[in-house]
């Protein structure tokens, strides 16, 4: 059984590292042997396993997802779908000898220029992808975009929020500033919306206050690091999205300082919500539907006789 790795996988793998090929290359003599060694994801016939750096030379640390069988292929066929890295850190040895970025030795973390460029590359596309959709299939949600931010305006959220931001969600800031409060806005996964430089900054600024006010060492309301991302509505912050720039997940936050890991990048919840458009049919949780010309993902749990809800089909 051959492990297929598409052309599009092959050229990122070139942009991660020397290493990175050969790596992939004995990832997929395992899956040739055991196609279930990953762990399952929510999609059926999806799987990620991880690939650690420290095996192979030139090779960052990889999360690797793959499909496996039916539905998304035939029986017994396997697929590399995606390779992402999942260190920031340049490995630069300090006078002492030890690793800058490590965490632990008072160095600041020194982001990859290979990750990060490859990071806001995979960014970019996931995200054109549900543009097209939108264009396409819900004019409504489209119309809601907001254009992109320019680099003085990332700038200054920067310095705002006093941490460096990916640059995947640089790459996404570029495209889209956020959405309009308008209808249709709230069209990403859990029907949350986009937010917008000013309403990022003022979230963050306001959970600040209250870990200072209310926090401590054992009961953490918010971290400098947290960069909130996309929230239950344009003006509704009672929930939503964060990227941890420590470990680059995306995590949920809620008003009642519940905070846990949802994706282990905002790369993998823009192509988990690109699949999900693409092949609706697979779709094991909430599904993509229209509103009135708006992307909304449901069923929704209290129907709206006047405005029904639609599912999406190919």
């Amino acid at each position: 059984m051959a492990v297929d790795i598409p052309a599009d996988v092959q050229e990122r793998c070139k942009d991660l590292g020397q290493g990175v090929g050969y790596a992939l290359k004995v990832l997929c003599i395992q899956l040739e042997d055991n196609p279930l060694l990953g762990t399952p994801l929510e999609d059926p016939s999806l799987y990620t396993a991880r690939i650690d750096g420290e095996t192979f030379e030139d090779c960052p640390e990889l999360n690797v997802r793959y499909a496996y069988g039916p539905p998304l292929l035939t029986e017994g066929q396997v697929q590399i779908r995606s390779v992402e890295g999942t260190r920031s850190l340049v490995g630069e040895s300090d006078e002492d000898g030890g690793e800058v970025g490590d965490g632990g030795d008072g160095h600041e973390q020194v982001p990859d220029p290979r990750l990060e460029e490859l990071g806001a590359r995979q960014v970019a596309r996931a995200w054109q992808g549900i543009e097209s959709w939108l264009r396409e299939h819900a004019p409504a949600s489209y119309a809601s975009l907001r254009a992109g931010a320019s680099e003085d305006e990332i700038a200054a959220l920067e310095a705002a929020l006093g941490v460096q931001v990916p640059a995947g969600l640089k790459a996404l800031w570029r495209l889209r500033a956020g959405v309009h409060r308008v209808a249709g806005a709230g069209f990403l996964l859990e029907n949350q919306a986009l937010m917008t430089p000013d309403a990022v900054i003022a979230f963050h600024q306001q959970q600040m206050l209250s870990q200072q006010q209310g926090g401590d060492d054992e009961f953490t309301i918010w971290k400098p690091s947290w960069i909130p991302v996309c929230s239950f509505g344009v003006g509704d912050h009672t929930y939503g999205l964060y990227l941890d720039t420590e470990t680059g997940q995306l995590c949920h936050w809620s008003r009642y300082a519940e905070r846990w890991p949802e994706f282990e990048s905002l790369t993998t919840y823009l192509e988990e919500m690109e699949d999900a458009l693409a092949a609706p049919s697979l779709v094991t949780g909430a599904r993509p539907g229209l509103v009135n010309g708006a992307l909304m993902w449901g069923p929704p749990n209290w129907p709206d006789p006047e405005a029904p809800w639609v599912p999406f089909t190919r």
